[in-house]
């Protein structure tokens, strides 16, 4: 077995484990309509197989490709438990799904649902937030399950981007996508600067809140140290159905600079101290 194999298959063993397991790996997406490749492929509908996380697509090249190419044994073990509109009130009911599954390599990426509401003060106080994420990571820390944690995209940068697109600005508007940060999209008001900025801290702290719910967890938790958040995607990115979810190239994107944050050493990053392979 080649070296990145056995690191890839250690990845997703239960803690001190030394041996490749028998039984298929399954892994898990958890989230929004983000992972769940919402209008990636079709109009206002979940395209599973785009997902950064768990798509079989191979123009997107997922999670769960990457990891197939190194263990086999994930083959035809992919399972998508992320529902558009999500908020971390719903992620201790996905990772309870999660382990019910039996997933030993779960993804979440929630919270720009949180953030993403018809006011600033109908966001999701940040203690709320993480101590939704802090449950969640607890229902799948005792089944030993490694666990990616990424950052929530920077919203204000979408309203950078489409801004002077009249498209983009009409669907936002006649669609009520996100209010909170995509309100009045023209509008250079101190008033809406201050908003769009609030929002963007927000989800900053969102962000520090995941990073703290990870470390929590433990060293078979990773957090993508806010590269999704950091990513400068433009309007290709973004799906044409809305413009405001990540389109086909948009996913790909992602599941580029998440794998390489979650698996930086051919997955060596998520095998917790003590742990290796034989």
């Amino acid at each position: 077995m080649k070296i990145a194999s056995i690191l890839a298959a250690a990845a997703l063993l239960p803690p001190g484990s030394a041996h490749a397991p028998t039984a298929p790996m399954v892994m898990a997406a958890l989230g929004d309509s983000i992972s769940s490749g919402f209008n990636a492929c079709g109009w206002y509908v979940s395209c599973a197989s785009r997902s950064w996380s768990t798509g079989d697509d191979a123009g997107v090249n997922s999670h769960y490709l990457r990891l197939r190419a190194l263990v086999p044994g994930i083959g035809g073990h992919n399972v998508n438990l992320a529902v558009p509109g999500s908020t971390s009130a719903d992620l201790p009911g996905q990772a309870r799904a999660a382990v019910e599954k039996g997933a030993g390599y779960v993804t979440v990426l929630i919270g720009a649902q949180d953030a993403c509401v018809g006011s600033e003060s109908e966001m999701t106080p940040v203690a709320v937030f993480e101590r939704r994420v802090r449950e969640a990571l607890a229902v799948l820390r005792p089944t030993g399950a490694r666990v990616f944690v990424g950052s929530i995209p920077d919203l204000r940068r979408l309203w950078s981007v489409g801004r002077t697109s009249t498209l983009a600005r009409t669907f936002w508007t006649v669609g009520h996508i996100c209010p909170s940060m995509l309100a009045d999209p023209d509008s250079s008001a101190r008033k809406d600067r201050l908003r769009r900025d609030r929002v963007r801290a927000q989800v900053i702290a969102y962000n520090d809140a995941l990073e703290k719910a990870c470390l929590a967890y433990g060293p078979a938790c990773r957090y993508d140290g806010g590269a999704v958040f950091s990513f400068p995607y433009t309007l290709r990115h973004v799906s044409a159905w809305d413009y405001f979810h990540p389109s086909g190239e948009g996913q790909r994107a992602l599941a580029e600079v998440t794998f390489e944050a979650a698996f930086p050493a051919g997955a060596a990053a998520l095998v917790p101290s003590g742990a290796g392979a034989a």
